[in-house]
C-alpha cells in the first residue's frame, strides 16, 4: 500500500503508486522542445583579441628559495634595512602606546582635586 500526505485532511491517506511518487498532483515534465536561444548574435572567440601578460615573470620560486635559506636571520628581517626599519618602528609604537595607556590608567585612577 502506498501513502501520500493529504493537504485537505492533513493526514496520510492511501493512494496509488503513481500518485505516491508524484505528490500533490505534480508530474515530471519532460520538454521535447529545445530551449530558446538567448543570444542570437554570434560571439567572438578569445583568439580574436590580443593576449596581454599583466602578471609578468613568476618570482615565487626565487622568493621561496630566498626565504627558506637557513642563515640565522628571522623571516621578518630577511630583506634587510627596510624590514629592520618596519620592525623597529612597530616596536617603538607598541612600547609608546603601552606607556601611554599605563599613564592614562594611572591618571584616571587618581581622584580629582577641587
Amino acid at each position: 500500500m502506498y501513502y501520500k500526505f493529504s493537504g485537505f485532511t492533513q493526514k496520510l491517506t492511501g493512494t496509488w503508486a503513481s500518485d505516491a511518487y508524484s505528490p500533490q498532483g505534480l508530474r515530471p515534465l519532460v520538454s521535447t522542445e529545445a530551449p530558446p536561444i538567448i543570444f542570437a548574435t554570434p560571439t567572438k572567440l578569445s583568439s580574436d583579441f590580443p593576449v596581454y601578460d599583466y602578471a609578468g615573470r613568476n618570482k615565487v620560486p626565487e622568493l621561496q628559495k630566498f626565504f627558506q635559506k637557513s642563515d640565522g636571520v628571522p623571516i621578518h628581517l630577511k630583506r634587510g634595512l627596510p624590514d629592520q626599519m618596519l620592525y623597529r618602528t612597530t616596536m617603538a609604537l607598541t612600547l609608546g602606546g603601552t606607556i601611554y595607556c599605563l599613564i592614562a590608567l594611572y591618571m584616571a585612577s587618581q581622584p580629582r582635586n577641587k
